[in-house]
């Protein structure tokens, strides 16, 4: 946790930097519609930044669903085989013989 000021910090600082440096108003149009909105440049860029970013997490997000349905599919197969294996694992605690039977294994 520590650790993550010494990225955020410098971060934030510059943001607000530019933020301060970049008050000139520009205008901003939609094409082919007749929206226009007059912003300082610091807004108009961080805006679209935030949008980007925003984006791109969406996209790596969707793109590791298939991924985190696996694991949790493998995850409840997992639950399940281990609830068999303590189920056995009961049944031969509870057997007359508690030593398993050897098993003779022969090569052809």
């Amino acid at each position: 946790m520590r650790w993550s000021w010494l990225i955020t910090l410098p971060l934030g600082a510059l943001v607000v930097l530019f933020a301060v440096s970049n008050t000139e108003l520009v205008r901003l149009r939609l094409w082919p519609f007749d929206v226009t909105a007059e912003l300082p440049l610091s807004v108009a860029v961080l805006a679209v930044s935030a949008i980007a970013f925003l984006l791109g997490a969406f996209v790596v997000w969707t793109a590791g669903l298939p991924t985190r349905m696996r694991a949790r599919r493998l995850e409840n197969s997992t639950t399940a085989l281990q609830g068999e294996v303590d189920e056995l694992r009961r049944k031969l605690a509870r057997s007359p013989s508690a030593e398993p039977s050897p098993v003779l294994l022969t090569r052809r």
